[in-house]
């Protein structure tokens, strides 16, 4: 049966307030606002209350505002709408997100009035970050996945030339890690891959990226001011502590870990693939010079000859692989 008008309006309101959306508008001429109860709700104000668009816009967070705001120029130049997912701050200083959805009337052939709904997707977000964060992190440690490395080091492709970070891919390798599985069991196993990552999170918290991206490989992205030496340097921090014994079920399990670590210059485009190959080479040369190291690519273990050849050769038959 048809609705009156009356009845349609209040399921209306209903289905708008059970999916947290409210409609707006704003006249041009005078940047009067106007909002219906959801998004009053929306962003924390007394429904009714005196409406101040640069009050409400420093609702918005930094770069939430920049956005819509570069979107609104566009829309009233072009007569086209959009459509923002945006970060504000309510009143009350609570973080939510909301899509805003905008459209442009003209009078006259002149921009008059925009409009459009705004909508709480917090819970929508929140869903998302969840599954992403489930694809993108390794349940056993928390740290990165290789899905989530491989996406970061290739947004690392070209580091700004101005100086000012020096970048650094390194990969981490348990040594004689397969023992301890097949002798202690996978959970003293597991409880080992915990310790390491939680170590090195301790001493290398300012890291860029540190995933764990096989059964007991590790990589890091690292970006300083400071300079290779003081990257080397942390390097050097993260191996002695993860050469520290791992207390499990009262007993103590030796650990060590070799590196291999290349230079990301800034300036030089990177290609993901042979910088990996190329930590990679420098993590060999490392294992194979008596495990327990950091080796650096391109360059010889310090104070062993034959090590330094035999890493030099291992560098050079990647390079020419790639």
């Amino acid at each position: 049966m048809s609705l009156q008008d009356a009845e349609a309006r209040r399921l209306y309101d209903q289905a708008m307030q059970l999916a947290g959306i409210g409609a707006w508008e704003c006249e041009l001429a005078t940047q009067q606002l106007s909002w219906t109860p959801g998004v009053y709700d929306l962003f924390g104000l007394p429904r009714g209350s005196t409406l101040h668009r640069p009050s409400t816009v420093d609702l918005y967070t930094h770069d939430s505002r920049i956005e819509m705001e570069r979107l609104r120029a566009a829309m009233i130049r072009s007569g086209k709408g959009f459509v923002l997912d945006a970060r504000i701050l309510t009143a009350g200083g609570i973080s939510r997100w909301m899509r805003l959805s905008a459209d442009i009337t003209h009078r006259q052939g002149r921009p008059w009035r925009i409009y459009g709904a705004k909508q709480d997707i917090t819970g929508e977000k929140q869903m998302w970050q969840g599954l992403r964060q489930l694809a993108y992190s390794d349940p056993l440690t928390g740290l990165a996945n290789r899905r989530a490395f491989e996406a970061q080091l290739s947004e690392l492709r070209r580091i700004p030339a101005d100086g000012s970070a020096l970048g650094t891919l390194a990969l981490i390798d348990l040594d004689m890690f397969k023992p301890i599985n097949d002798h202690l069991g996978h959970a003293a196993g597991d409880e080992c891959l915990r310790q390491v990552a939680l170590r090195l999170e301790a001493t290398l918290s300012d890291a860029m990226t540190i995933a764990r991206i096989g059964g007991d490989e590790f990589a890091l992205l690292i970006c300083s001011t400071a300079g290779w030496s003081h990257i080397v340097h942390r390097l050097n921090q993260a191996l002695a502590a993860l050469s520290l014994p791992v207390t499990w079920n009262g007993r103590l399990i030796e650990m060590s870990a070799s590196i291999g670590a290349t230079m990301l210059l800034p300036g030089r485009h990177h290609d993901p693939d042979r910088s990996f190959a190329e930590a990679d080479s420098a993590l060999y040369v490392a294992k194979a010079s008596g495990r327990n190291r950091l080796h650096l690519f391109g360059e010889p273990l310090q104070g062993q000859p034959g090590d330094a050849m035999q890493g030099a050769l291992a560098d050079m038959r990647v390079l020419r692989a790639g």
